[in-house]
């Protein structure tokens, strides 16, 4: 098999991607999700551009799901991240989140879901790009009991979610 010059994998994930930039942004644009629809998103706290308090930080040091259903406010959307208010037991709380820091998105009320393979912060320093997405319609597993704290579930922690699965070729790749 030949070299991808055009690195397909790159512009999969970018198209991914745009699918979650547009339903923010008309969430945005309205303030309200409609009909039975709500968001897990679960992202690198660590990544570069994440931007969410020492106290969040130290509670989720990894990743951190969000939900995103009846309260929240202040979303905005740019081409590269979006920005949220949601309270966390009562205190609120913005959280900046970059599109190249999201894992896992996920609407329940539909069973739609994307993953990535986002790199770890000190694998983006590598020049090779390793992440692959997964689009699946099935997730096993009770994604809710495991995704909510806080006040009425609105935010997550930093459990992994069972579903579709993701590979990364660094184990196949000869060690130097």
């Amino acid at each position: 098999m030949g070299q991808d010059h055009i690195r397909y994998d790159i512009l999969a994930q970018d198209a991914l991607r745009s699918v979650i930039r547009k339903v923010l942004i008309e969430v945005a644009a309205t303030g309200a999700l409609p009909g039975d629809h709500h968001f897990f998103i679960t992202f690198l706290t660590g990544a570069p551009g994440v931007r969410i308090s020492q106290h969040l930080k130290a509670k989720y040091a990894e990743q951190m799901t969000i939900v995103v259903q009846h309260q929240f406010w202040d979303l905005k959307v740019t081409e590269t991240l979006f920005e949220i208010g949601l309270s966390f037991s009562d205190t609120p709380e913005k959280l900046v989140i970059p599109f190249n820091a999201i894992r896992g998105f996920y609407d329940p009320s539909v069973n739609f879901e994307l993953e990535f393979d986002v790199a770890a912060v000190e694998e983006e320093e590598s020049a090779e790009i390793t992440a692959y997405p997964v689009a699946t319609a099935e997730q096993s597993g009770d994604q809710d009991a495991e995704a909510k704290t806080g006040d009425n579930g609105k935010a997550g922690d930093d459990g992994k979610k069972e579903g579709g699965s993701v590979v990364s070729l660094d184990s196949f790749r000869k060690k130097n």
